[in-house]
């Protein structure tokens, strides 16, 4: 089985800090008070996006277990959006709809929260592709976060997936993959979650039998 077979974001918000220019002057001589409004958190988010590091730590709760992430810096695309649908709680209550032992496990589309749509599980996203930010220094060790994608026949600049990602279970079976999907995070514990997940039982389309779900992502603060 081919990767592109078995693997099918603009940038969210500016995370700059705000910045005012108080150079002006009044008729009086003196400086114009600063006008700047900061517009308000959107009170329905899970988090406020702007007050995280540039490399920040997530977990993702699971029905299995919690797994603890870090989003790297240099995948500025990848990480803001990330960021972006986790504070909207895009990523809740969806499944791992493609699970394969030795390989890595696959979340993110949000058909999978209705079963009605299984024959349609893997090929949901939020509308939107992300510009690839393939880079040499990241690879696929285990645990590691990479964004899926269609393949490159129709995807000939890789665009990742709007909303589906993936991670590393077995790095040996995952190198081949290196340099073609963009690797923007990594894990740093729950690697027996990943275990445990790569594990269950799948159908033939290598969805799980049994549910398992993303149950929330949060920002470690």
């Amino acid at each position: 089985m081919t990767a592109a077979a078995i693997l099918a974001l603009f940038s969210c918000n500016d995370r700059s800090n705000y910045q005012s220019d108080n150079s002006g002057q009044n008729g009086n001589g003196n400086h114009d008070q600063d006008t700047t409004q900061v517009p308000p958190i959107d009170s329905t988010l899970a988090f406020n996006p702007n007050d995280l590091p540039e490399e920040p730590l997530f977990e993702i709760y699971t029905t299995e277990g919690t797994i603890t992430i870090m989003l790297y810096k240099d995948t500025p695309l990848h990480r803001d959006n990330f960021v972006k649908l986790a504070s909207e709680r895009f990523y809740d209550s969806l499944l791992f709809h493609r699970v394969i032992y030795n390989f890595m496990i696959q979340t993110g589309d949000p058909l999978t929260k209705d079963p009605a749509n299984k024959p349609s599980y893997g090929t949901g996203g939020p509308g939107y592709t992300i510009p690839a930010e393939i880079l040499p220094n990241h690879t696929h060790k285990k645990g590691a976060l990479a964004a899926a994608r269609k393949g490159d026949t129709a995807n000939p600049q890789r665009e990742s997936s709007g909303s589906q990602f993936y991670i590393v279970h077995n790095p040996d079976y995952c190198s081949h993959l290196d340099g073609q999907y963009t690797v923007f995070g990594e894990t740093l514990d729950g690697f027996d979650v990943i275990d445990r997940i790569a594990s269950a039982q799948t159908d033939d389309r290598d969805c799980p039998v049994n549910d398992i779900r993303i149950i929330s992502i949060m920002p470690i603060i």
